[in-house]
């Protein structure tokens, strides 16, 4: 019974040691926090969380409409024959720039050949009779009236000739304008139908793009007005052009007028059907700017915390701030910082305004063109 007591009372005191202990290393771990040179006890507070700082800089931003539109060429056909009818020859190869009026097919024509041998042979005779006639009136042996008569007759068959000809040469298709022939399927022997698509021709020296331009634009957008053009094909490399035309009306569901884009394409690089972003660019101006993790956002605000030296040493003051554009990772600040504060990086989430912080390292916004250092 006296070893079982004896147990119980060492186990009591050991317990009561693991308390005691416990509760010194807490109240040594608050003087450490509070005696240190940066801790809340001293006249400097506490050492606070390490932080990136980036530096508000000068940096220029551009007014700009951004939208996506559909490239065309400037001209752009489909090739296909208004009749139903056998091809006889192929006279273009896939890829090939034609100019305009270039034959491309021959579509079979024995009828119209065939007219035109009869049409050419009446107009002979035509020519013939009135020829003698002629001659007869002339020496008062014929009457004038018949000469005239022969005439008529003449004049008739040419006609008719102009017409077996014209039906002729509407058995050869041709190009209407100069451009490059798209891929192509028939070949002699193929036949086509009205409306079915021999091939396809684009004049693409100069693409076009149609774009939607909310009407609060219209007021400053003006014909000539330059952009620049990105396609995915290209990565980041730019083609300039100009606005040429802005259409008359609004589009009463969208509330935008569709604008025409005009940009040079040497070597024909753009291809129709290829997505277009434009740019259009409406100024520029010089604001002081932060990188995009400085900047938090909240409800319809936005705020960042400002560096500052006080009696409490380095604190992070959440500070209101109004944004404009975001352009290449920086926030423009329109208002409540100034050219040269000092905020925190990132890690916003881990702050608290007013709290102590130690900078680890600048990070300073890089200037752009035109930017003051």
């Amino acid at each position: 019974m006296i070893k079982r007591h004896f147990f119980l009372v060492a186990a009591a005191v050991l317990l009561g040691l693991m308390v005691v202990a416990v509760i010194l290393r807490i109240a040594f771990a608050s003087d450490e926090k509070g005696a240190g040179p940066g801790g809340r006890g001293g006249p400097g507070g506490g050492r606070g969380q390490t932080v990136s700082e980036a530096v508000a800089t000068p940096r220029q931003f551009s007014d700009e409409i951004r939208v996506l539109g559909v490239a065309r060429g400037r001209r752009s056909v489909n090739i296909t024959s208004s009749t139903s009818e056998l091809i006889t020859h192929v006279l273009f190869t896939d890829g090939q720039r034609v100019a305009a009026g270039t034959p491309l097919v021959e579509l079979q024509a024995r009828e119209e050949d065939a007219g035109i041998i009869e049409a050419r042979a009446r107009a002979e005779q035509a020519q013939r009779q009135y020829d003698r006639y002629k001659e007869l009136a002339d020496r008062g042996i014929a009457p004038r009236a018949t000469a005239e008569q022969y005439l008529s007759e003449l004049q008739t068959a040419r006609a008719s000739l102009t017409a077996a000809q014209a039906r002729r040469g509407d058995r050869v298709i041709r190009a209407p304008f100069a451009g490059v022939l798209g891929l192509s399927t028939v070949t002699a022997g193929t036949l086509v139908n009205p409306g079915a698509v021999i091939t396809t021709l684009d004049d693409t020296a100069v693409i076009r793009v149609d774009f939607p331009v909310p009407e609060r634009y219209l007021g400053v957008l003006r014909t000539g007005t330059p952009i620049t053009a990105t396609a995915d094909a290209f990565g980041e490399q730019t083609f300039g052009g100009r606005i040429a035309l802005i259409d008359t009306r609004v589009n009463e569901q969208t509330r935008s007028a569709t604008a025409r884009a005009e940009i040079p394409n040497p070597g024909g690089r753009i291809r129709p059907g290829m997505l277009v972003r434009v740019a259009v660019q409406q100024g520029v101006r010089t604001s002081p700017a932060v990188p995009e993790a400085a900047v938090q956002y909240e409800g319809d605000g936005a705020f960042v915390y400002r560096i500052a030296r006080g009696e409490r040493g380095t604190t992070a003051q959440r500070v209101e701030v109004e944004t404009g554009a975001v352009e290449g990772g920086f926030v423009e600040i329109l208002s409540g910082l100034d050219a040269g504060d000092r905020v925190v990086g990132s890690g916003l989430n881990r702050i608290q305004p007013g709290a102590p912080v130690r900078v680890a390292g600048a990070r300073t916004a890089a200037p752009t063109k035109g930017a003051r250092p």
